[in-house]
């Protein structure tokens, strides 16, 4: 079993920057992908980002690839989403997940393909 903790959910100005954390405990796949959904309200979940384990490779959605980065520190199981130049558009509940990586062309971008959640973090950008 993985539990998962984000942190890091605030309120910010547009233009203004965040880092969200994930920690992950429990026993974890031996290859697995971390990724960062969203979900604002009236929406439904939708990719931001993901980071696979042991290759470290990154996947970003289209509409926050220049604005976004994933990164993980194995020293502390925590993966981090660095954004920057936020928009009111980004606001929205943020939550972490976990997922086996079954193949290496597995759809990254699914929520199907993530089995632990965490219990997400909210991000308010104002305008």
């Amino acid at each position: 079993q993985v539990q998962l903790e984000e942190s890091g959910g605030g309120v910010v100005q547009s233009g203004g920057s965040l880092r969200l954390s994930c920690v992950a405990s429990g026993r974890m796949p031996m290859s697995y992908l971390t990724g960062w959904f969203r979900q604002a309200p009236g929406k439904e979940r939708e990719f931001v980002s993901t980071i696979t384990w042991p290759r470290g490779r990154t996947y970003y959605a289209d509409s926050v690839r220049d604005r976004v980065t994933i990164s993980r520190d194995n020293a502390v199981n925590t993966v981090y989403l660095q954004m920057n130049n936020l928009k009111p558009e980004d606001t929205a509940v943020y939550y972490c997940a976990v997922g086996r990586q079954r193949s290496v062309y597995m759809d990254t971008s699914t929520p199907h393909s993530y089995e632990y959640w965490g219990q997400g973090t909210q991000v308010t950008v104002s305008s």
